[in-house]
């Protein structure tokens, strides 16, 4: 059983990447792209490593709607009409959330009438995603913790990059506020008793 599931899950692998790279909308090509990391992450699963396909689906699939983000903040794609078409893409996105349920569903029957032996969870650990904890968390906790700083750092990177100016727009500029004297703020007028200003 967990051969046949490796090959289906193979299959898809190869058939959702080809259609990443050939699909014309991107909205679609997005959508593909999930599916082929998901798949990979049922591959992870079918050969005993757990922690690899939760990484692989958390990060890399949060990252593709992260990257869909930043690709439609530079591109200065119109909300509006992206807002309207969305219905279009309902049939579609609803056909991928199946095929992620049956390679769930698929991928815990392969596992559960398996026999051969998983990965080895040294040191002590029961599963592998223990023992990569317990291991990131007491010997390399500064390195991960100085990762996630230089992740930080990329994405505020990644906003100045597509902040930008636009006409019409009220903005704070906290420079000129903070720089402000009074002289600048109040104008004295002398009126005229009868008269308005």
């Amino acid at each position: 059983m967990e051969l046949i599931a490796f090959y289906i899950f193979a299959a898809i692998v190869t058939v959702s990447a080809l259609a990443v790279i050939m699909a014309k909308n991107p909205v679609h090509s997005v959508l593909w792209l999930i599916l082929t990391f998901f798949t990979a992450a049922g591959l992870f699963v079918l050969i005993g490593a757990e922690f690899l396909a939760m990484l692989l689906v958390v990060v890399y699939v949060g990252a593709v709607a992260v990257l869909f983000l930043f690709v439609v903040m530079m591109l200065d794609v119109d909300f509006v009409e992206l807002k309207q078409g969305t219905l279009r893409y309902w049939p579609f996105a609803a056909l991928i959330g199946i095929a992620f349920i049956a390679q769930i569903a698929l991928a815990s029957f392969a596992r559960e009438g398996s026999n051969t032996a998983t990965f080895d969870a040294s040191p002590g650990a029961d599963t592998n995603a223990e023992a990569i904890g317990q291991v990131m968390y007491t010997e390399y906790f500064l390195l991960f913790q100085l990762s996630g700083l230089i992740l930080l750092v990329a994405m505020i990177g990644a906003i100045v990059l597509t902040l930008r100016e636009r006409p019409g727009v009220k903005r704070q500029n906290i420079a000129k506020q903070t720089s402000r004297r009074r002289e600048d703020a109040i104008e004295k007028v002398a009126v005229e008793p009868g008269r308005g200003i």
